[in-house]
């Protein structure tokens, strides 16, 4: 049964009728309700972040080389305590075809106390990875490597890409409308934020050893994202000798016409392979012939030119 303009009107009253009870009868509370609902508000536009990227493969039903990327979201709620189940939030899998590589990337995002917890203990962390992994199999029907590496780049594609993948996700919103039909109390209007961790997928992560019983589920994604095709750049890629003719520095120039700010690029550089990706217009993965120093990398823009110039010193 629909709620009526009127029934509506009627309980949007009585919200606010709530509120000015409050503040006449207890100003601190009121205060404090406001505060939280400002605080919740601000987590809700917090943009996922990277933290850590893995590499594996797919076996079945192709075999492939996969990426997850671990981020941490603080939209997503933290446990309640070490044996309570833990939200997360699972980006659809994208295909990517680079040249002669074919990989596929899955974003995962928990809450940053989560990783936090995790990157101080190695055993907690092996074990988040490979629930991870095990929800990942059975959300997509995958059957994955138990082998797996960190690698030394925090993520697999651009940031952008990553953050249209997560923020994609929507709760599920027919418990709150549920509640909205209902008459309205204090309680329920705090209890109908989307911090309610029945909202997300839970996963279960054991407090000494990881149980072969345990469930988790994903939140199916429909992708409502819209696939622009990404030209490859021209470019120039050329190794650097000394007077020896000792290999020193890989250099590579890109060029980039219609792009006029470096704000644009972004640039992921491991220590064997380069990813260029440019505000949905431009893409360049490359497989580096020689390994390099990700830590002494740099890289320039010439605006005049168009122009986006990387030195990568060798390891």
């Amino acid at each position: 049964m629909e709620i009526s303009s009127k029934g509506l009107l009627t309980q949007v009253t009585q919200f606010w009728n709530l509120l000015d009870d409050l503040a006449e009868s207890d100003p601190e509370g009121y205060e404090k309700f406001i505060q939280q609902q400002l605080k919740e508000g601000k987590q809700l536009c917090a943009a996922p972040e990277p933290q850590l990227c893995l590499q594996t493969k797919i076996l079945k039903p192709k075999e492939k080389i996969l990426f997850i990327n671990l981020c941490q979201w603080k939209r997503i709620p933290a446990p309640q305590s070490t044996t309570h189940p833990g939200p997360l939030s699972v980006g659809k899998p994208e295909d990517m075809t680079e040249t002669s590589d074919a990989y596929t990337i899955i974003d995962v995002a928990y809450n940053p106390d989560v990783l936090q917890v995790a990157e101080k203990d190695q055993m907690k962390k092996d074990q988040l990875i490979q629930m991870t992994m095990k929800c990942i199999e059975e959300q997509l029907q995958f059957t994955l490597s138990h082998s797996y590496h960190i690698t030394n780049f925090r993520i697999k594609g651009s940031i952008q890409r990553m953050k249209q993948s997560l923020v994609g996700i929507q709760a599920d919103s027919t418990d709150l409308t549920e509640k909205i039909k209902k008459e309205l109390t204090l309680e329920q209007i705090k209890s109908s934020t989307v911090s309610n961790p029945d909202h997300f997928p839970q996963l279960l992560l054991p407090k000494d050893q990881v149980s072969g019983k345990a469930e988790c589920l994903i939140e199916e994604i429909s992708s409502t994202e819209i696939h622009v095709e990404m030209k490859i750049p021209a470019y120039e890629l050329k190794i650097v000798q000394d007077q020896n003719e000792k290999p020193l520095k890989i250099e590579l120039k890109v060029e980039l016409p219609g792009i006029n700010s470096v704000s644009l690029c972004d640039l992921n550089v491991s220590e064997d392979d380069l990813l260029i990706e440019v505000s949905e217009k431009y893409r360049l993965h490359l497989n580096l012939p020689e390994p390099i120093d990700t830590e002494m990398t740099t890289a320039k823009f010439i605006k005049e030119k168009s122009t986006l110039i990387i030195t990568m010193p060798l390891v």
